[in-house]
């Protein structure tokens, strides 16, 4: 009769064990494995003001502004990543377009993923079939056409480039070009501070008509190596900066207007046949998103392109005009003036653009998009890893 008390502390402390080791592993757990479960945790895939679904609604009272037939607004690419398709994006500077450019090669999900190296500043995007890329961007493809290569550059050089890179001569690749606008004023003060601590873009090629401008052509703002230092006035006040008007510029075809030669075409007649050209081919682009509509953009690439990426992105608050003043404001919204009407007509056709394509894809509830997620997606990594974790690794 003297073994039970011992057989009763025994138990007590095999119990305390057992407990504390549950403890310890749920305590591990959080830490290790934060948002894993729980889908509505920060990190999660679908925390979205709107109920489950990680894509705002369209604004019912949006008012059209311009006009779009359904081809303009139509946008589903039967996108062949083991064919001969490939993206090209059209990086902007001052846009965004490193994150996206990140995106592209590192948050897609795909059969074969991005071969991305720590250290190393390109990716390999291969097709799964074969050794040749499917994606022609700064983190894939390098700066193979010039540093920001513009619209004019990308199509005379691309195809060629992709030859020489693959040894073949290829004239059935598909290309589909891409790219990124952003509000003008936000851009410009961007472009301005980039500048100011010390950043040039003067490696660039400015290719058009099969050369690159004349010092006559294209002076330069500032003597010496940079213009680092050089405040908001200065910037504003060089003829020739190219920050000016940037985005008509890199999306226009610059050889309907001479190129960078100004005595080619009156100053009025070149600024409206710019502007022109820059929403044509900007229309004409597979896709284009917005800086200032994160998931909107993320939407629409998804739904244009038939991909899905992995981590939702994230809407960065704008820094917009931050202390600076309303005369200055003004000033620059001049400066930008064909910018600002590009930009006005961009917005209206990405919200057309949006609201159409939402009301192909019903907005789905959580359970389908978790139940899909765990579908298609087995064996592939949750979509709810800690998304600024994996950049800070990444990079």
């Amino acid at each position: 009769g003297n073994t039970a008390p011992w057989r009763r502390s025994e138990s007590s402390k095999f119990l305390l064990i057992v407990v504390g080791s549950v403890c310890f592993m749920l305590i591990l757990y959080q830490y290790v494995a934060p948002g894993v479960i729980n889908f509505g945790s920060p990190h999660g895939y679908f925390t979205e003001e709107d109920e489950g679904d990680i894509f705002p609604t369209p604004d019912p009272h949006y008012v059209k502004k311009y006009y779009f037939p359904v081809r303009d607004l139509e946008r589903t690419i039967d996108f062949q990543i083991k064919g001969e398709d490939v993206i090209v994006f059209l990086h902007i500077q001052k846009t965004g377009g490193t994150t996206f450019g990140r995106h592209l090669v590192q948050n897609v999900r795909l059969e074969v993923p991005c071969d991305c190296r720590p250290g190393q500043k390109k990716c390999t995007c291969y097709r799964p079939n074969r050794k040749e890329t499917w994606l022609f961007s700064r983190f894939s493809t390098g700066w193979s056409c010039g540093l920001h290569a513009d619209w004019t550059e990308l199509t005379n050089c691309v195809p060629g480039v992709l030859n020489k890179k693959e040894n073949k001569q290829k004239n059935q690749r598909k290309f589909y070009y891409i790219t990124l606008l952003r509000d003008p004023l936000s851009r410009y003060l961007s472009e301005w501070r980039h500048v100011q601590r010390g950043a040039t873009w003067k490696t660039s090629l400015h290719m058009c008509d099969g050369r690159t401008p004349t010092p006559e052509e294209l002076p330069s703002c500032y003597e010496g190596s940079d213009w680092s230092g050089c405040t908001l006035q200065q910037f504003m006040d060089c003829p020739y900066n190219l920050a000016n008007n940037r985005q008509v510029r890199m999306l226009a075809d610059l050889s309907l207007v001479g190129c960078y030669n100004m005595s080619t075409v009156p100053e009025k007649k070149r600024a409206q046949l710019l502007l022109e050209s820059a929403k044509k081919n900007l229309r004409d682009m597979a896709f284009f998103g917005l800086t200032e509509y994160q998931r909107k953009t993320q939407f629409l690439f998804e739904r244009t392109f038939r991909l899905r990426f992995i981590r939702p992105f994230m809407q960065y608050n704008s820094t917009r005009a931050a202390g600076v003043d309303l005369d200055n404001v003004q000033r620059i919204e001049e400066l930008n003036e064909l910018d600002m009407e590009l930009y006005d007509y961009a917005k209206d056709l990405f919200q057309q653009r949006y609201q159409y394509t939402r009301h192909l894809w019903p907005s789905r509830s959580r359970q389908s998009l978790v139940s899909t997620l765990e579908e298609g997606e087995a064996g592939s990594r949750l979509p709810t890893e800690d998304y600024m974790n994996q950049i800070i690794n990444r990079w």
